[in-house]
């Protein structure tokens, strides 16, 4: 499977990426197995491939102790996409 590149990251629609690929992401640029990762993280590879491959939606604490694992942030599952400003309600 090939990497995943920066652009898909910092992709610019409306709908949000998918955890599951931003977890790959995440993994495959640190250079880290999916045992690896979850090692790392305290967390069953079995978990991790089934975040991967979309078989379950993490918890927030599980995306914390992921993100330990990754060495980022947990704001780093979450990219800003451009978006117009939001308009102030009076």
């Amino acid at each position: 499977m090939p990497l995943l590149t920066e652009s898909v990251v910092s992709c610019d629609n409306t709908q949000a990426m998918p955890v599951s690929l931003l977890l790959r992401y995440w993994r495959e640029k640190r250079g880290y197995s999916v045992r690896e990762l979850a090692r790392r993280a305290k967390v069953g590879f079995v978990t991790v491939s089934r975040i991967e491959n979309g078989h379950i939606s993490p918890t927030v604490a599980m995306l914390e102790k992921l993100a330990k694992g990754l060495e980022i942030e947990l704001r780093d599952f979450f990219p800003v996409s451009k978006r117009s400003k939001p308009t102030r309600r009076r």
